[in-house]
């Protein structure tokens, strides 16, 4: 568990916390940003984490966990999320890669592997492509290209014009075999304990503005030129975004590999320790992982 920082007004200060963990209030490009801090080994790059839309740093908890001890990892709440405040004006995605290099900056890393899980997925990808040099190897979970993707079905996405599942304990269990698939199809209330039980809610807006940022967002004709290791890790069952997204970004980015799990689009969060191994495996091979080059791993293939 982390201890949480005081309210905004302390920027500079750091907090101490178990398991190595401490969280900040840092000033990063005129944006205030909550972020969790867990230090590692200074010869690794550390794991930069880029969360899913609405969801505070919180919820990944079980993977940063999972992870070997001696990765460093950095997570952070994006502004209007969490413990981030909100911003005066809306953002977009194509604007967020200073705000990215900047917290590295503030924390002394000049590069970082980089994992964005659905929402965060675009701003990794974001990311990589306008700032290469500093991004050491990358990790796209549950995510696609952007506006020009496959997209789930009308009836899935609707679900996601608002923040209602992240304000409604209920409302999170009722729609989460649909909405989220995989896990959660047999056991709902895990997507809504995840969801409340261990992320921090933000302002509604906050939710909105991400919503704006990702508007006409893209990546599909540029993915030819992302150059840096790239993992895509994609679920079977996964209602928001269709696995065959998966396959156009693995077939675009060059060299990267593909790992479909059994699951859907919580599964980092509600099997961190299957996910967590797979990429682990990724970020200190020095090679090409064994089981990670084919479009289905052995564990895809036992279904």
């Amino acid at each position: 568990m982390i201890a949480d920082p005081e309210p905004p007004e302390s920027v500079a200060p750091s907090w101490n916390a178990s398991g190595g963990e401490y969280l900040r209030m840092l000033s990063v490009r005129g944006r205030i940003l909550r972020v969790a801090v867990r230090e590692g080994d200074p010869d690794r790059p550390p794991l930069l984490l880029c969360n899913g839309i609405g969801v505070s740093l919180e919820l990944f908890q079980p993977f940063v966990d999972a992870l070997d001890p001696r990765r460093g990892v950095i997570r952070f709440d994006m502004p209007g999320v969490g413990g981030s405040p909100a911003p005066v004006i809306p953002y977009h995605l194509t604007t967020l890669a200073p705000l990215l290099a900047g917290l590295l900056d503030q924390l002394g890393h000049q590069r970082a592997d980089v994992l964005g899980i659905s929402w965060g997925g675009g701003l990794a990808q974001q990311f990589a492509l306008r700032r290469p040099d500093r991004v050491h190897r990358l990790v796209l979970v549950a995510t696609g290209p952007g506006a020009l993707m496959v997209p789930g079905r009308p009836r899935v996405l609707r679900h996601l014009l608002t923040p209602r599942r992240h304000r409604d304990p209920d409302y999170a269990a009722r729609v989460a075999a649909e909405l989220y698939g995989g896990s959660v199809r047999k056991d709902p209330v895990l997507a809504r304990d995840l969801l409340h039980a261990t992320t921090r809610l933000g302002p509604a807006r906050g939710y909105f503005y991400q919503l704006i940022a990702s508007i006409a967002w893209t990546s599909l004709p540029w993915l030819p030129r992302l150059r840096r290791p790239t993992l895509i890790m994609a679920g079977d069952d996964d209602p928001i975004i269709p696995l065959v997204n998966a396959r156009i970004m693995h077939g675009l980015i060059p060299h990267s590999q593909l790992h479909i799990y059994h699951g859907g689009h919580l599964e980092l969060a509600a099997d961190a320790e299957r996910l967590a191994s797979a990429v682990e495996a990724f970020l200190t091979c020095r090679h090409k992982p064994a089981g990670l080059d084919a479009d289905l791993t052995a564990e895809g293939s036992q279904q």
